[in-house]
C-alpha cells in the first residue's frame, strides 16, 4: 500500500513539474529581467522646469512646462473625481445619516477649492503661462485688498 500511496504521489509530481517547468522558465528568463523597476504601476515622468524658471526665447522648456502643467491638471481632476466618489458612495451607504460623511466633504470641498483657485475659469487658454500669470494676479491683489473673498481693504485717505 505504501509503494502505491508512493508511485501516485511521485507521479503526481512528474506531472505537475512538466506542467509548471516551462511557465517557470519563462517568467525566470523573460519576464522578471525585463520587468520595469519602478513600484509604480504608471509612467512617471521626470518633472521639468516650471514656466516661471525659462528663458523667455526658450521655446522647448515652454512646451516641457506647459506638458507638465496639463499632465498635473489630469492628475487633480483624477483626485477630484476619487473624492467625489467617495464622497457620494458614503451619502449613498449612510443614507440619512450624512453627517457621518462631513469629513470626506470637507476634504473634497478643499480640494476643489485648490483645484479652481490654480484652473477655474481659465477658458480656452488654459496653459502654463495663463496660470502662472493668474497666480501672480492673485498674489498681487492679496497684497493689496487681502484674501480674496474677504472683501476689499479699505484704503487710507491720506488727503
Amino acid at each position: 500500500m505504501a509503494e502505491q500511496e508512493n508511485l501516485l504521489y511521485r507521479l503526481m509530481n512528474s506531472v505537475i513539474y512538466v506542467l509548471d517547468a516551462p511557465v517557470t522558465y519563462v517568467r525566470e528568463k523573460l519576464v522578471v529581467p525585463n520587468q520595469k523597476k519602478y513600484p509604480w504601476y504608471h509612467q512617471q515622468y521626470r518633472r521639468v522646469p516650471t514656466i516661471d524658471e525659462c528663458y523667455m526665447d526658450d521655446m522647448v522648456c515652454y512646451t516641457e512646462a506647459d506638458c507638465q502643467f496639463k499632465r498635473d491638471k489630469e492628475v487633480e481632476d483624477q483626485i477630484l473625481f476619487i473624492l467625489r466618489s467617495r464622497y457620494e458612495q458614503c451619502a449613498v451607504y449612510h443614507g440619512e445619516d450624512v453627517h457621518l460623511c462631513d469629513p470626506i466633504r470637507k476634504t473634497y470641498d478643499d480640494a476643489a477649492v485648490a483645484w479652481f483657485i490654480k484652473y477655474g475659469e481659465m477658458g480656452v487658454g488654459l496653459n502654463a503661462k495663463n496660470a502662472y500669470m493668474k497666480q501672480k494676479h492673485r498674489m498681487i491683489w492679496e497684497r493689496r485688498h487681502g484674501p480674496v473673498g474677504t472683501g476689499m481693504k479699505q484704503q487710507p485717505n491720506n488727503a
